[in-house]
C-alpha cells in the first residue's frame, strides 16, 4: 500500500464518510457543526512504502482539507480531491454522490533506496482527473451507522502513463460513542494496458541497466485490501467540530501484472502495508 493510500484513508474515511452520517442521526439534540458549511484541516504521519510494489518503507507528511462549502462536499483523495454536488438530506435513508474528481500520482517519481529499480529510471508525475460517483445507505445495523460503495474514474491528463484507473471502494462506518468512530473500508484499483505498461513493465534496456528480466505488463486488476481507522474527538463530542485524532492501519496486496512484474516479485514485494496518526480541527 503506497504513501497515497494514507492521505485518502486517514484525511477522508473518518471525516467525509463518517461525521456525515454520525451528524444526520439523533445520537444527540443539539445542533451539529456539520448541518451547514465547515471545513476540516489537519496533518498526520504515516509510514508506508515508498512506491507501488515496493518493500522499503518511509515516513512522510500527509496534509488533509475536506469539508463542505454552499452545498458542495469537498472529500479528499490520495494526492488530490473530489466534489459532490449531491447533497443528502439529513433524514435521508439512501444518499447518492455524484462529482469530479482529480489526483496527483507520484509513482517513482522521488528517491529510491533499491538499486534495481533505481536503475530503471524515475517516472514521471500523472495528474488523473475523471468523475466520482456512489450510494450511501443510513441506519443499516443501528440509528447511526452508514454503508457507502462509490468509484472513482479517472484518466493521467499529464502525458505519464496516459492510461485509465476505475478505483471502487466499500466503507461502513459505526460511531462506538459520542467521541469515537471506526471504518473498515476495503478498496481496489483496475488499470489499463497504458498503466501497468508504464509502472511495471520492464523494457530490455531496463533489464541490462538493471539486471531484472524484461517483462510486459498488461492492465486489469491492480490491488485491493482493507483499511480501518479509528478517530477520537478530544472534548468527547465529534458533532461540535474541534480536535480530533486519527489512527490507522491498512493492508493492499498487488495483483496480475502488477503482482508478477520484476519490480514487484524480485526487486520489491506485493504485499503492503501502512500505519499512520494524525491530527484534525474542524470549524
Amino acid at each position: 500500500m503506497p504513501k497515497s493510500t494514507f492521505r485518502l484513508a486517514a484525511a477522508c474515511i473518518a471525516f467525509a464518510a463518517a461525521t456525515p452520517a454520525f451528524a444526520q442521526s439523533d445520537v444527540a439534540p443539539e445542533a451539529s457543526v456539520f448541518d451547514g458549511d465547515y471545513l476540516t484541516l489537519g496533518v498526520g504521519l504515516g509510514y508506508g512504502a515508498q512506491y507501488e510494489g515496493g518493500d522499503e518503507y518511509e515516513i512522510f507528511p500527509a496534509p488533509l482539507i475536506q469539508g463542505n462549502l454552499g452545498g458542495v462536499a469537498i472529500s479528499p483523495r490520495p494526492g488530490g480531491l473530489a466534489l459532490d454536488f449531491i447533497p443528502d438530506a439529513r433524514d435521508a435513508k439512501v444518499g447518492f454522490s455524484l462529482g469530479p474528481v482529480i489526483r496527483y500520482r507520484a509513482n517513482r517519481t522521488g528517491k529510491i533506496k533499491d538499486p534495481q529499480v533505481r536503475a530503471l529510471g524515475k517516472l514521471d508525475a500523472a495528474v488523473e482527473v475523471g468523475a466520482n460517483a456512489g450510494v450511501t445507505f443510513y441506519k443499516l445495523l443501528s440509528d447511526y451507522d452508514a454503508l457507502t460503495v462509490s468509484s472513482d474514474l479517472r484518466y493521467d491528463i499529464a502525458g505519464a502513463h496516459k492510461g485509465r484507473v476505475i478505483a471502487p471502494g466499500i466503507s461502513y462506518f459505526t460511531p462506538l460513542s459520542r467521541a469515537a468512530a471506526v471504518v473498515l473500508s476495503v478498496s481496489g484499483e483496475f488499470v489499463d494496458d497504458k498503466y501497468a505498461d508504464y509502472n511495471f513493465s520492464v523494457s530490455p534496456t531496463g533489464a541490462l541497466a538493471s539486471g531484472l528480466p524484461a517483462f510486459q505488463a498488461k492492465g486489469g486488476l491492480k490491488s485491493y485490501g482493507p483499511t480501518l481507522l479509528g478517530a477520537y474527538d478530544f472534548d468527547g463530542n465529534l458533532l461540535n467540530g474541534g480536535l480530533s485524532a486519527f489512527a490507522l492501519a491498512g493492508y493492499s496486496r498487488l495483483a496480475g501484472d502488477a503482482r508478477r512484474s520484476p519490480v514487484t516479485s524480485i526487486a520489491g514485494s506485493p504485499d503492503q502495508w501502512i500505519v499512520g496518526a494524525g491530527l484534525a480541527y474542524t470549524f
